[in-house]
């Protein structure tokens, strides 16, 4: 998902959740050796879990290459078994992980999400230090950014991939329509209703799953509040109600009241956008870039050849022209494991994040690589094209729920599903936004 090797250096950003108190962690579950240093190899078993999230059909080639990786690395370490363990993404992240964490028995590697997650399980010290692992095995400077793993100056988890968000759009219905790319708001309004007038859906859309929702609506108040507002809510210089931020939830309402988005979208799950758009019937999707394998797959899409990316089109605020994208996504490493486990680990470390593996990752899923490519040849056009959109905007942005605390997140999850639905209006959930953002910036500054 990254052609070009200076692609990526226009900045890293991020993604979420703030566990509500990480007083609900107990040290006395890191009674066991601490691995930091562990030394010595044996040929007596070594069991280590991997807890990965490739479980869907559209990541049987992701999941591939893990396979291959685990093979390589038993083969490296004598008396090595190592046991894939596969949860949602979604699951494992807000789910299963926390409650891991939580009782202090995560697996030994798992797919961990960087910013808040990452420093809040730093602060419960459940995190290996990887930085003298990364400096022992010349990897610290082959990367894009450590910025989302790194807490006090240390790394504590390894990109995978990068990613990016914006609009896939459909270059053939574009066509037929006589629609260019739209540049601005205004232009893409006046192009979902040539659409719908056409008895085309605009916007493939599905909201069951209350995070797709926000994927949209983060871009949409960056460009009208600047790509600061996340910070700006946190520190209390910027408010949920303030008139910037509000004018980007007025005009998302626009896009309901008109009936832009796909008919019974609260009902949808996440995969149903993607077969809305990827069976052409719609022209627009605002996704991240994970969705590219589906997309590119001729035999789960008929628009394989005919699927472009853009930037949202500017809305007239100091955001415009940013992108949502970075490297938040890694693996992470139990602090509480032993030194055969560590020696194992680092071997695994070795075996997955090497030139070939981040290749494969870029051609044969369409996934940003987190290191710095030598060879970006044999790339998908689609591809390339994202690869160019990220490295001509302005700057990056993060993802919101990166930053903001887990009770924001599910008011705005809520809030926004409600909107969707015709409960709510801008002004009534952005009040409620405000006065939860305030409770929860106090409580954060009570816990420090």
């Amino acid at each position: 998902m990254r052609k070009r090797t200076l692609i990526w250096s226009a900045g890293a950003v991020a993604l979420t959740f703030m566990l509500s108190g990480c007083s609900i962690f107990s040290d006395e579950s890191d009674s066991g050796r601490d691995a930091s240093n562990g030394k010595g190899v044996q040929n007596a078993p070594i069991l280590l879990t991997i807890r990965h999230t490739q479980v869907k059909d559209t990541q049987k080639k992701r999941l591939a290459m893990l396979q291959d990786v685990v093979k390589a690395t038993e083969a490296k370490v004598p008396g090595l078994t190592i046991t894939l363990d596969g949860v949602e993404d979604k699951v494992n992240r807000f789910e299963k992980l926390r409650a891991e964490m939580a009782a202090g028995n995560p697996p030994e590697i798992f797919d961990l999400f960087g910013g808040t997650d990452t420093k809040d399980y730093v602060k419960a010290n459940r995190l290996l230090d990887l930085t003298p692992i990364l400096q022992e095995l010349g990897l610290t400077d082959k990367f894009y950014s450590f910025e989302e793993f790194t807490v006090n100056g240390k790394i504590y988890g390894i990109p995978m991939a990068g990613y990016v968000e914006g609009l896939y759009y459909n270059k053939k219905i574009l066509t037929q329509q006589g629609i260019k790319l739209p540049e601005t708001w205004d232009e893409l309004v006046a192009a979902a209703a040539k659409l719908k007038a056409a008895k085309i859906t605009p916007f493939a859309m599905a909201a069951k799953d209350s995070w797709v929702i926000n994927m949209m609506i983060n871009t949409m108040w960056v460009r009208t509040a600047g790509a600061d507002s996340i910070e700006g809510f946190l520190n209390g210089s910027m408010h949920w109600t303030d008139p910037e931020v509000l004018k980007a939830f007025e005009q998302y309402r626009t896009l309901i009241q008109k009936d832009y988005f796909q008919d019974g979208s609260l009902a949808l799950a996440y995969a149903e956008q993607q077969n809305t758009f990827s069976s052409g019937n719609a022209a627009f999707m605002f996704d991240g870039s994970w969705a590219n394998t589906p997309l590119l797959d001729p035999e789960k899409s008929v628009i394989a050849r005919d699927v472009g990316f853009m930037n949202f089109p500017s809305m007239g605020g100091p955001g415009d022209g940013y992108i949502n994208g970075g490297w938040s996504n890694a693996y992470g490493f139990s602090k509480k494991v032993t030194p055969e486990q560590l020696l194992a680990i680092k071997e695994f470390i070795k075996q997955m994040y090497t030139e070939t593996m981040q290749k494969r990752q870029l051609v044969e899923e369409g996934m940003p690589p987190a290191m710095k490519l030598q060879d970006t040849s044999q790339v998908n056009p689609l591809i390339t094209e994202i690869l160019h959109v990220f490295a001509n905007s302005k700057g990056t942005f993060p993802a919101f729920d990166s930053r903001i605390q887990t009770k924001v997140r599910e008011k705005l999850e809520r809030g926004m599903q409600e909107l969707l639905g015709g409960r709510t209006d801008p002004i009534s959930l952005m009040t409620e936004l405000q006065k939860q953002q305030e409770a929860s910036n106090k409580e954060e500054t009570h816990t420090k």
